[in-house]
């Protein structure tokens, strides 16, 4: 990526390994995240360019002397962080504060949009999936390095349990696998607030009870009555933006939790009812690597599809475009064909 709309495809460097700990990833499939729209949408063009993607599966190429967890041939997911799996905050469940790890792109590091990709800390980063390439599983599976497990974070923030109302903020990737997950946890009613009719078809399927359309002061108005005045006592924030957390933080019933997983845009001042009805707010970027063994068998045996939003395939020339479709809602989310 040069600049806000001008992502380029370019031929670099073949990735090599580099440190004992390394793998070489040949990437089959990844996916363009709704998080790269933001860089998409603003990044200055001065800025120096950057490699993009940071959710892939592929099949390893290579392994380094010290990796024991993969080999060659093996078919592996790749969390959008890359962990060690070994330091006090990987043993806490929490990867994306890894002290040896980082995150894939930049300038540096390769990133999963293209067609290989250099693992740093590959026993602690890989996934070693027992599934063939060819597998109607594959687009599922691939949500896991990312957009299933940011829901499901957003659903353990937010405390979701059985017999709880959920409110989801969001009908992109993350805001319906965040149904899914809510769904998953166990919720009673789970409130989707969303505009787009494709994408609330697919929350319906996925577990949505109740659609709000309205935004602003008419959403939270709506939230209100379909709880009794009271609020929900799980809100998944899945967006990221001013408005969309602060409508997070007004429907929730006092002593609810909000859970915060879109990625922070501006900065929000925390409103006084928050502190004064004692509502928990956390979140965060998602350890999905902390998930990935929980939600996998869920996935291996269909009961959760979250492959479903895919609704666009391209290959490698087409991630550009795809680009311009996520931004122009033209698309859910593009997963990239190799």
């Amino acid at each position: 990526m040069y600049g806000a709309g001008d992502v380029r495809i370019e031929t670099v460097p073949d990735p090599i390994i580099k440190e004992p700990t390394d793998a070489i990833v040949v990437v089959t499939s990844a996916c363009i995240c709704g998080s790269d729209l933001w860089p998409y949408k603003s990044r200055k063009a001065s800025d120096a360019p950057v490699r993009m993607g940071h959710e892939f599966m592929g099949i390893v190429e290579a392994v380094g002397s010290d990796v024991k967890t993969v080999k060659k041939g093996d078919l592996v997911v790749a969390p959008f962080a890359w962990s060690d799996g070994t330091c006090i905050f990987c043993e806490e469940g929490l990867q994306t504060s890894c002290l040896h790890g980082g995150w894939w792109g930049g300038t540096k590091l390769d990133g999963g949009q293209g067609e290989a990709v250099r693992v740093p800390q590959a026993d602690g980063t890989l996934v070693a999936l027992s599934v063939a390439r060819d597998s109607a599983l594959m687009p599922s599976l691939l949500t896991l390095s990312d957009v299933m497990g940011t829901g499901h974070h957003a659903a353990r923030a937010a405390k979701v349990g059985p017999g709880k109302i959920a409110a989801v903020v969001g009908d992109g990737a993350v805001g319906l696998c965040g149904v899914i997950a809510a769904k998953r946890l166990g919720a009673e009613q789970i409130i989707l607030l969303g505009r787009h009719p494709d994408r609330i078809a697919l929350a319906k399927d996925f577990g949505a009870t109740d659609i709000v359309s309205e935004r602003g002061e008419a959403a939270i108005e709506r939230v209100k009555e379909l709880t009794g005045g009271l609020g929900a006592h799980s809100v998944l924030e899945c967006v990221g933006l001013e408005q969309s957390t602060i409508t997070s933080l007004s429907i929730v019933r006092p002593g609810g939790a909000v859970g915060r997983v879109g990625v922070p845009q501006t900065p929000v001042p925390l409103p006084k009812s928050a502190w004064n009805d004692n509502v928990t707010i956390s979140g965060g970027p998602a350890p999905v690597r902390a998930y990935i063994e929980e939600l996998l068998p869920d996935v291996m045996e269909g009961k959760i599809q979250p492959g479903r939003v895919f609704d666009r395939v391209t290959n490698l020339d087409g991630v550009p475009d795809g680009y311009r479709a996520m931004n122009d809602r033209e698309a859910i989310k593009v997963m990239i064909e190799f």
